[in-house]
């Protein structure tokens, strides 16, 4: 007949338990801190979602901008969830995968990293349009409409699935709940961006005229891209 545990041995197992739940929560912060930085950087860099941004705001004024802003971070939490969810399946069953999805999350953060430094070194200043302060709220339509545009334009750029699909697994601790904190950081992601968007619309006169200089375009991208190539290199080279 074996001997019961004692308390010693419960106490031990509930020590050992909460030191793995703090080491999980930790794992998750740090994941969580660096893909924010990465997500950061890549929400500042003037692009698509920026731009549709920046016209609604001028053409149409703020309440058609939120919504396009609303529009565009719904898209993002939707491909970070979908993304999320086919990690989570992904990294359960096979470590041929994990691998595979690191490798290309390295490269692809190597190539976009060395396509903006490339950019910034070619631009050109961008052509002086209408300048904000001059906008109206001339409705264009429903708030709605604005919304759903920025909506559809972010679900039909597949670059955005593409970087959750590849980089999202780089930020997934190994022993945390896979899907939860995908979800995790595609909502600190959304929420980069709604502040980014914020930021454009009440200051948009200003930070236009700051992105159109070449100076300020080559600064931007080229440090932008330095990191995203620093963060390749690490992915690629570190171990599960």
């Amino acid at each position: 007949m074996e001997p019961t545990p004692g308390p010693a041995a419960g106490r031990e197992r509930r020590t050992a338990r909460t030191a793995g739940i703090r080491r999980t929560l930790v794992s998750v912060l740090s994941a969580v801190a660096s893909f924010s930085l990465v997500a950061g950087l890549l929400t500042i860099v003037p692009g698509l979602d920026t731009a549709l941004v920046l016209r609604s705001v001028i053409a149409n004024g703020r309440k058609h901008a939120f919504s396009t802003a609303l529009g565009i971070s719904t898209g993002t939490l939707l491909w970070g969830a979908g993304a999320a969810a086919g990690v989570s399946a992904l990294l359960t069953a096979s470590t041929v995968a994990y691998t595979v999805l690191r490798v290309a999350g390295a490269a692809y953060l190597v190539w976009l990293g060395a396509r903006l430094i490339w950019t910034g070194a070619i631009r050109r200043p961008a052509a002086v349009g209408d300048h904000p302060g001059h906008r109206t709220e001339a409705a264009a339509g429903s708030a709605w409409r604005s919304w759903r545009r920025g909506l559809l334009t972010n679900l039909l750029n597949p670059k955005l699935g593409a970087f959750y699909l590849a980089v999202l697994p780089q930020f997934i601790p190994e022993h945390a709940p896979h899907l939860a904190v995908g979800l995790l950081l595609a909502l600190v992601h959304d929420l980069e961006g709604l502040l980014w968007f914020t930021l454009i619309i009440f200051g948009a006169a200003r930070m236009a005229g700051v992105l159109r200089r070449r100076t300020a375009q080559r600064v931007v991208d080229g440090g932008t891209g330095s990191v995203l190539i620093g963060f390749g290199l690490k992915v690629g080279l570190s171990a599960r």
